[in-house]
């Protein structure tokens, strides 16, 4: 037994002692590893260095917290960080060699410089104070003292100075000093000549109707407009002659701070205007607000005479409008790389339109009446728009991924009474007293998915997609049974759904640079009715719209740009809807259910060239142009007296339209630049009028091809007194033109204005004279279907006394909202 024992404690020793000998075997390996690991970090921070330093505002000391610190090797990023809240940052871990170093901040100039590390100098310490941008005011907005225009790969964009801001109280009044662009008696606009444009506020479409909506917008919210007349594929493809993006401040400020915008105009009688803009910042928060209010009444008039008959129709219009739009969001930010946005944006606007028509009959017929009406229209109209976004910002500069969804909800009620006095030679009369009820449900939901990858220094992929969900509802009720059966409601609905996906592909080399894209786009429309022959309308196809830019600088002061796109044009609500528009004895405007879409081909050619003291552009364009939408005019079929006309839409066949434009900003002395502008455009037009026999009281449809020329010519000159006090003179012409339909006569007007700045550049006081010789008006002729003439005015001559207050001087901070701002397609806070 014992030496059993023995034996298994022998063996037991001898395991033991094997065990101990792989210990300390494996603590020799750990310890060479270690070791190993040890000699390697040390040889890597031998032959590594870092870069260190600290951000500082050149005009006060401060640190600058979340600027962009850059290493760049032969042009290629090898690290980067934002400095900390002190302005300090570190960036370790970089090979021994010489280096490009780039500090970015907004408001700021970018500086460039260079870092040397080598086995003598592993640590490089740099402190830069960084200077404002020439525009940069102490204020809460930067804005600068005068306009200026520079042309981008896909764009005009147009740094909307003090000069413009004067022009007026709203968006609406300084839209005619920008190049290219014409805005007529009702606010409407056009874009080279053509009203198939389409308006963005920050990149985004709205429920509201264009011409509303920049009446309501302050001129001094405005910080640049964007005049995209060939847009890429990355854009939705509608508005032929393309996209007018108006881009508002947005405040990024740390702590308390906001600005206040107030304005007269003096006209017939005064109207108001006055917005608040609020922003508070802290930490990974900024909280945004506004509140605008536009109220005044509005005065037009005008009259429309038939040759052939001597009728004249007379109309006195009046408008009392009150509108409000209140807007509160918030940005966090997550972290360096991730923002969430959300806002809500509440517009009510509440207006009542007074039109009185007198017809007169001058043939001397004992048998004629005369007719006089007075028409009233009044309503509220309210639009809720609710808006959540996501940015992410990967590792590597310019590589982003963005989600957004946008709803919003326009509710219209449109209550109308018209009161029709028919009055016979012998003075005896009779009365039609008639109310009419339109009330309108339209809902917008869009979400997208934009995707930018700088594949490297040279090369650029965008990609995404969007879905763009409309439904409205339209009633419509009257009192006089010559229009409806009484009692019963006309309905119209309108639904779309737009699905689409786009890519672009771009490349820039030393001098030449070029971008590729194509959208696939899938459109389906339905729309139904209660009433008249066709009840149903529907449309369904999927199309591709290709784009192409190329450009190429000469120099570093000429550029030479090409660029193709493909557009479309799709009937609007208010185009294809049968229900009254506005109604006189003797006209009624009607949309038209059976509107196809309109597709355009269009080609440019733009020039670009800088000076020390200004810049000049030019481009000529050529567009090709499918089943146009126009205006069009013809006789009531469903009156026998042959007296009554139908305003509505149709499609014209295929046009070709050619055109030119330039434009100069040069500085002549340090007190006194000119800005001059001049377009033209050449459309040939053909399309179906009517041309009404009296003979047989019939209309019969007539063939035209016609060439429609239009010339618009503008001048903007600023003077400066001093650093508080200048003054401007604006100068606009537009030329005549023969149409389709009708023969639009010249326009023209001169404007001049001052403005004084005050309280250390934060506030300003601007004064302005409108068409000081009061020439503007509206003025046609027409042979289609009569032979009618006629002439509109407005309240084109007024005073605008403005006065804008910037409170809260903490500088910019939030990194995240400028580079949101760089994409248009996103929010950032601001007014809408």
């Amino acid at each position: 037994m014992s030496k059993e024992k023995n034996k298994k404690k022998n063996k037991t020793t001898i395991i033991i002692n094997q065990i101990k000998s792989i210990n300390y075997q494996n603590m020799k390996l750990k310890f060479l590893l270690f070791a190993l690991l040890g000699v390697m970090a040390t040889a890597q921070a031998q032959n590594s260095g870092t870069v260190s330093g600290k951000i500082t505002e050149k005009s006060n000391n401060a640190p600058i917290s979340y600027a962009t610190v850059s290493i760049k090797d032969n042009g290629k990023v090898v690290s980067g960080v934002n400095t900390d809240d002190n302005g300090d940052f570190i960036i370790k871990n970089l090979a021994l060699k010489s280096y490009t170093i780039e500090i970015q901040y907004i408001g700021f100039r970018k500086y460039v410089g260079s870092v040397l590390l080598s086995d003598n100098k592993k640590e490089a310490t740099v402190k830069v104070a960084l200077e404002e941008e020439a525009t940069q005011l102490k204020g809460v907005n930067i804005v600068a003292e005068r306009s200026t225009i520079e042309q981008k790969i896909d764009r005009k964009v147009v740094n909307v100075g003090k000069d413009l801001t004067t022009a007026g109280a709203s968006a609406s009044d300084i839209m005619n000093n920008i190049p290219s662009v014409n805005v007529d008696q009702d606010g409407k606009l056009s874009l080279r000549g053509n009203d198939n444009v389409r308006v963005l506020i920050d990149g985004r479409p709205s429920n509201i109707d264009p011409a509303q909506l920049l009446k309501q917008i302050p001129s001094t919210s405005i910080k640049k407009i964007e005049l995209i007349t060939n847009p890429s594929a990355k854009y939705n493809p509608e508005g032929m002659s393309g996209i007018i993006n108006i881009i508002l401040h947005k405040n990024a400020n740390t702590g308390f701070n906001g600005s206040y915008s107030g304005g007269i105009t003096f006209g017939e009688t005064a109207k108001y205007n006055q917005s608040l803009d609020l922003n508070y910042k802290t930490g990974k928060v900024n909280l945004f607000g506004n509140v605008g209010q536009n109220f005044g009444t509005y005065f037009n008039d005008g009259f429309i005479t038939r040759l052939d008959e001597d009728i004249t129709q007379t109309l006195d219009i009046k408008n009392d409008n009150d509108s409000y739009l209140y807007k509160i969001g918030m940005d966090y930010l997550i972290d360096d790389h991730n923002t969430l946005s959300i806002y809500t944006n509440q517009n009510k606007s509440t207006g009542k339109g007074f039109v009185n028509t007198d017809i007169d009959y001058n043939n001397g017929d004992p048998d004629v009446l005369n007719i006089y009406q007075k028409s009233r229209y009044w309503g509220p109209e309210t639009t809720g728009t609710y808006n959540l976004a996501y940015k992410h910002i990967f590792k590597k500069e310019g590589h982003t991924l963005d989600f957004e969804g946008n709803y919003s909800n326009t509710k219209e009620t449109q209550n109308a009474e018209f009161d029709t006095k028919t009055t016979a030679p012998d003075n005896s009369f009779q009365n039609l007293i008639y109310n009419d009820l339109i009330k309108g449900d339209r809902k917008l939901g869009t979400f997208n998915v934009d995707y930018v990858n700088p594949l490297n220094e040279k090369t650029t992929l965008e990609a995404g997609a969007e879905a763009r969900i409309t439904r409205t509802s339209n009633d419509y009720l009257s009192g006089n049974a010559a229009i409806a059966p009484a009692g019963q409601m006309l309905e119209y609905n309108y639904d779309t759904d737009i699905y689409s996906a786009y890519v672009t592909f771009g490349q820039k080399y030393k001098k030449f640079s070029y971008q590729l894209g194509a959208r696939f786009e899938s459109y389906k429309m339905a729309a139904n009715s209660n009433y008249g022959d066709v009840r149903k309308f529907d449309d369904d196809y999927i199309t591709l719209y290709p784009s192409a830019y190329l450009t190429y600088n000469l120099n570093d002061k000429n550029t030479l740009q090409f660029s193709y796109s493909r557009r479309v044009d799709r009937p609007s609500l208010e185009q294809t809807k049968p229900i009254r528009e506005f109604s006189t004895p003797l006209v009624t405007s009607l949309g038209n259910p059976d509107l196809r879409p309109q597709f355009t081909n269009s080609v440019e050619v733009n020039y670009t060239k800088t000076f020390e003291k200004g810049s000049f552009t030019t481009g000529v364009y050529f567009r090709s142009i499918n089943d146009q939408i126009s205006r069009i005019l013809y006789p009531d079929t469903a009156d026998a007296s042959g007296e009554k006309q139908i305003m509505s839409f149709t499609n014209y066949d295929h046009n070709t339209a050619y055109g030119f434009e330039a434009s100069f900003n040069y500085k002549i002395t340090k007190w006194w630049d000119i800005s001059p502008s001049i377009d033209f455009s050449s459309i040939n037009q053909q399309g179906i009028v009517f041309l009404y026999d009296k003979a047989t009281n019939k209309s019969n449809p007539i063939d035209r091809k016609i060439t429609v020329a239009a010339f618009n010519g503008r001048m903007n000159s600023n003077f400066k007194v001093n650093k508080r006090l200048s003054f401007l003179l604006f100068g606009f012409y537009r030329g005549a033109t023969d149409g389709l339909q009708n023969n639009n006569h010249e326009m023209y007007k001169m404007d001049i204005g001052s403005r004084y700045t005050l309280l250390d550049s934060k506030m300003n006081i601007s004064l302005r004279f409108n068409d000081v010789f009061n020439t503007m008006k509206y003025a046609f002729d027409t042979m289609y279907p009569y032979p009618q003439a006629g002439q509109f005015t407005w309240e084109s001559q007024t005073v605008y006394l403005g006065l804008t207050y910037n409170f809260g001087g903490a500088k910019i901070k939030n990194l995240q909202r400028k580079q949101r701002e760089d994409n248009t397609n996103k929010d950032g806070g601001g007014m809408f």
